[in-house]
């Protein structure tokens, strides 16, 4: 009995033995930008933006990692402002190629061509320009692009037959690319913008918006609703109630689209946020979601490769067999020809889901998702081929 038992138990235990242990390592890399000046404080933006959101998937693939023998480790970087953005990349070479990167599009570019063997998410810049001609094939998208949210607008703009559309924009850079993709989406899906003005005022809104904003959107004339393209939401916030005619806003303030809103509640999402809000004390945002999707994206990817090496992530990742499970009720996936994360937008307004684009009837060959966004014949991209 000694002789046949003692077998069986050594057996046993060499299969209940832990995998062979794997260390995985992932940095942060952010680059600090002056904050836009805004007529409110209202909504400060947090400081740990997006950080949080990878901490807490960093916990969820170390629960499953601890199976698998997974070492997870996450190192935040901060480049202060006018600091050495290509500096810090190359200094966090020299530890891992897994990184996210939260900067600007101009350094986003230059860090993926500083290392053309790592594996990047850009969990923060909503440029769509780095998902048309200056994509780059080791560099991924979670966070979704300008095109995404102008998609899912223009979406519900058509299901309700909106047809009479007017916009305001302001004057930053990132307002005026905003105002681009509502305008190419609008083409897009066969409505046009008319009537348009640019907020060009400094006044405080606080006091003055009951007078300034009837008289501005006055010579708007009638419209079915107004899109309001500013991006900080510095003057956006006093936009409704107060244009001369009563009618709906959307882009910056009342009907919004997002990779993810606090008041998003099925799919499980209500339990994802209540860990975040466990962890940070604030609401998740859409850059926090983003650089969450990014970690467990990798997570996902490691676990079912049982394997660290970037290329072989990279492959799976973009493969036919990868899917993130990522609270909004649908698998989430890869786009083939710009990398970017295919997944569905919330619309909402400050206190309720509206509704979650693509809506029902937006068909496609390939996937609804890809209503949103850069589809394959759209984009100029072709560094992925």
């Amino acid at each position: 009995m000694r002789e046949f038992f003692l077998p069986v138990v050594v057996a046993g235990m060499i299969a209940a033995s832990p995998l062979a242990a794997q260390d995985i390592s992932v940095v942060y890399l952010r680059q600090d930008v002056p904050p836009p000046p805004t007529l409110s404080n209202l909504d400060p933006i947090p400081g740990d933006l997006g950080q949080r959101g990878a901490e807490l998937a960093l916990q969820d693939n170390a629960t499953t990692g601890k199976f698998m023998g997974q070492n997870w480790a996450l190192e935040i970087v901060t480049v202060p402002e006018g600091g050495d953005y290509l500096a810090a990349m190359q200094d966090a070479l020299a530890k891992t190629d897994l990184m996210l990167l939260d900067a600007p599009a101009e350094q986003l570019t230059a860090a993926a061509d500083l290392a053309p063997n790592a594996l990047l998410f850009n969990v923060a810049n909503a440029d769509n320009a780095l998902r048309d001609d200056a994509c780059r094939a080791n560099l991924l998208h979670t966070l979704p692009s300008r095109a995404m949210k102008a998609d899912a607008l223009m979406q519900f703009f058509v299901k309700r037959r909106w047809t009479d559309i007017a916009m305001i924009t302001g004057e930053a850079p990132g307002d005026v690319a905003f105002a681009d993709a509502l305008d190419r989406s609008a083409t897009k899906f066969g409505l046009k913008i008319g009537k348009r003005k640019t907020w060009a005022f400094d006044a405080d809104m606080r006091r003055n918006a009951a007078q300034e904003v009837p008289l501005f959107t006055q010579d708007l004339g009638d419209y079915d609703v107004l899109l309001v393209a500013d991006e900080a939401n510095d003057f956006a916030r006093y936009i409704p109630y107060n244009t001369w005619h009563p009618r709906p806003v959307a882009g910056a303030e009342g009907l919004t689209a997002h990779a993810w809103d606090r008041v998003v509640e099925q799919w499980g999402a209500a339990q994802l946020q209540s860990r975040f809000h466990d962890l940070t004390g604030r609401d998740m945002q859409d850059v926090d979601y983003a650089a969450w999707a990014a970690i467990r994206t990798l997570g996902e990817a490691v676990t079912r490769t049982k394997s660290a090496d970037t290329a072989t992530l990279r492959s799976y990742i973009l493969g036919p067999d990868f899917e993130l499970a990522g609270f909004k009720g649908r698998p989430q996936t890869f786009r083939t020809w710009n990398g970017q994360l295919r997944q569905p937008m919330p619309l909402t307004s400050r206190a309720a889901l509206v509704a979650q684009a693509p809506l029902d009837g937006f068909l496609h060959q390939r996937s609804e998702l890809d209503t949103l966004g850069l589809d394959k014949p759209e984009s100029a991209c072709s560094a992925f081929d």
